[in-house]
């Protein structure tokens, strides 16, 4: 066990610099959103089975023989390891939130109860302490349902969305009921912080995968709820949109997104078929998705003539929305050409992550501390508790 280069009392310069979180989640929804708050300089300390999170074991690919998945939603944190089958261990984690605004967890429900670490139990003594609890489907019939990312995805109907129209239905490549439900949750702790500062009483939030895919889904599933439609898969194509979508050029595809009127007659501009823009097929959006398939072959022999890169240039140029379709790594180069900075360096060890989302201009994010190995903060921590106060019922 190594001593962490920041000290758990130093001051951080993110604004919420001061508050602490215990983290007692695992693998992404959680983990995800105690490390969103510890970039806006919380203290977060990760409390993990001597096992450790099952993301460890997330791999390929490695870094340093550490799955990058694990690494993903991890920095910005202290970890502890404790077995809270242990009396000892039990008690550290208790101690460590009574020092604690915010507990995160994502037990399967009820689960913490009986080790006298879920909210009716922690509240009782500690009236200003916000917990959120995270699950697959809920506290009630869902309740003894496993929360896989890929079963929400599947369940909620998004997977009835994506893929072709007469293929098989396909996930999200990556984890995306599990990141909406984290970015849920720091909404939820953001909004229950500021009701204890008005109020000083704490609460639970319960964030669902469900709930937050279904949210999240939002024209998707308002389509239903509020027309009665049931989407269906559409391959790239937009269900109100058009031209939204992939088009063939001399070299690759290219995206064009136009989202009204006004960038559809530059379009045509651009391409030389200004006459295209006054078709009565074409005037406006609706019209647009009835001939969507006359319009496409009225695009894509001009498209042809160049390159997909030579578009871009002159589209944007003009603000026609377009772009290629570029890998992972295109993409993240994309973004340093940008001057957005989407690679930065985390702790002494300068671990290489992906940039906090959200600037700030008086209060930016760190990158104080690299996802911590197993167990690697345990003493300190319990050094912190002995040298601290408890937090508990003094909101």
């Amino acid at each position: 066990m190594t001593a962490p280069a920041v000290p758990l009392d130093a001051p951080r310069s993110g604004p919420l610099s001061g508050i602490v979180v215990a983290d007692l989640s695992r693998v992404m929804a959680g983990p995800y959103a105690a490390m969103m708050l510890g970039d806006m300089g919380a203290t977060v300390v990760k409390v993990e089975h001597p096992s450790g999170d099952e993301t460890r074991g997330f791999a390929p690919p490695l870094r340093d023989d550490v799955a990058t998945y694990y690494l993903s939603a991890n920095r910005n944190k202290y970890g502890v390891a404790l077995d809270f089958g242990v009396e000892e261990d039990r008690q550290t984690a208790v101690d460590i939130i009574d020092r604690s605004d915010i507990v995160i967890q994502n037990f399967k429900v009820g689960g913490l109860r009986r080790f006298g670490l879920d909210y009716e139990t922690l509240s009782a003594e500690r009236p200003g302490l916000i917990y959120a609890s995270i699950s697959g489907f809920g506290r009630g019939a869902g309740a003894h349902l496993p929360g896989y990312d890929l079963c929400a995805q599947a369940v909620s109907g998004l997977m009835s969305i994506q893929g072709d129209p007469d293929g098989e239905p396909y996930r999200a490549g990556f984890a995306l009921f599990d990141v909406f439900a984290g970015m849920h949750t720091v909404m939820g702790v953001l909004g229950a912080l500021r009701h204890r500062e008005r109020t000083g009483q704490g609460q639970e939030i319960e964030v669902d995968l469900l709930s937050s895919g279904l949210a999240s889904m939002a024209n998707q599933t308002m389509a239903y709820i509020g027309a009665g439609v049931v989407p269906q898969r559409m391959g790239n194509e937009h269900p109100s949109l058009y031209p939204y979508a992939p088009f063939r050029t001399a070299d690759r595809d290219l995206i064009v997104a136009v989202g009204n009127d006004r960038q559809f007659r530059t379009l045509c501009a651009v391409l030389d078929i200004p006459a295209v823009a006054d078709d009565a097929r074409f005037l406006t959006g609706p019209a647009r998705n009835e001939h969507r398939e006359t319009l496409r072959r009225i695009l894509e022999p001009r498209l042809v003539t160049a390159g997909a890169d030579h578009w871009f240039d002159q589209l944007s140029a003009r603000g026609v929305p377009c772009s290629p379709i570029n890998t992972i790594g295109q993409g993240v180069e994309y973004a340093t050409r940008m001057g957005l900075d989407p690679i930065q360096y985390a702790g002494a060890e300068q671990e290489p992550t992906v940039r906090h989302p959200v600037t700030y201009s008086a209060t930016p994010a760190g990158y104080e501390l690299a996802p911590p190995t197993i167990g690697q903060h345990t003493d300190a921590v319990r050094a912190w508790i002995t040298q601290t106060t408890t937090k508990k019922g003094t909101e």
